[in-house]
C-alpha cells in the first residue's frame, strides 16, 4: 500500500493463497497471537505487521473467518513446514475400511473355523468389514441350517467386537449363505439353553 514501507523484510515465498505480510492489511484490525504463542489481543493490523516485521518473522493470517481475523507472528517457512508435516500424518493414520471376505463350507472343522475367526478379529481390530460367505454344494443345499448355524456360532464368538451389517442370508442362485459384520457393540440374543441353532431364525434374513 501507498506509503508503507517495510523495515527489516525477510525473504519468503509464500503460496498464492497465503494471506501473510502485507496480505494481511487487508483486514483493518486482527487478533494477534505473539511469536511465543501468547495472546496479544486486537490490535490495528498495520501495527501486528510493524511487530512482526522488528521480531524478523512474518504475520500469517490464521483464522480468517473469525471475528475478527486471527493473525499469528511466526517464522513462515517453518509455519508451512509444520502444516504440511501433520497433513502428512494424519492421511498416513487415517485408514480406508474394507470388506473382507472370509469363506467356508457347511462342513468345515471347528479347528477351521477357530482360524477363521482369528483372521475375522484381526480384521474387525484394523476396523475393516468383514463377509463370511458359506458355500454350499449340490445337495447340501437343501440343509441351510448346517450354514446359519456355523455364521451364527462365528457371531457369538465375536461378540461385542463385532455389529450385525446385514444378517445371516441365504442366495438361492448362488448357493451361498453370507452374513456381514463390521466393528462395533451388538447386543446379541440368546436362547433359553444357549444353543447357536436356536438363534439362526432371530438372524435369517427374510
Amino acid at each position: 500500500m501507498a506509503g508503507f514501507k517495510r523495515r527489516n523484510v525477510r525473504q519468503v515465498r509464500p503460496e498464492s493463497s497465503a494471506i501473510i505480510n502485507e496480505r494481511c492489511l487487508r483486514f483493518p484490525d486482527v487478533r494477534l497471537i505473539g511469536a511465543d504463542g501468547s495472546q496479544v489481543g486486537i490490535v490495528q493490523t498495520r501495527h501486528a505487521l510493524q511487530m512482526a516485521e522488528a521480531a524478523g518473522l512474518d504475520l500469517v493470517l490464521v483464522a480468517g473467518n473469525a471475528q475478527p481475523p486471527v493473525c499469528r507472528i511466526v517464522d513462515y517457512g517453518k509455519f508451512k513446514y509444520e502444516q504440511t508435516k501433520r497433513e502428512k500424518e494424519g492421511k498416513a493414520k487415517k485408514k480406508t475400511q474394507e470388506l473382507k471376505g472370509i469363506k467356508f463350507r457347511p462342513g468345515t472343522a471347528i479347528g477351521d473355523l477357530h482360524i477363521a475367526l482369528r483372521k475375522a478379529k484381526e480384521f474387525l481390530a484394523e476396523g475393516h468389514k468383514v463377509k463370511f460367505t458359506v458355500q454350499f454344494r449340490a445337495r447340501e443345499v437343501t440343509h441351510p441350517e448346517l450354514g446359519s448355524t456355523k455364521l451364527q456360532w462365528m457371531l457369538d464368538q465375536l461378540g461385542e467386537m463385532a455389529k450385525v451389517d446385514r444378517p445371516i442370508g441365504m442366495n438361492p442362485e448362488s448357493k451361498q449363505m453370507s452374513l456381514v459384520v463390521s466393528p462395533g457393540k451388538v447386543t446379541l440374543q440368546t436362547s433359553k439353553d444357549g444353543k447357536a441353532e436356536d438363534l439362526q431364525d432371530s438372524r435369517q434374513a427374510v
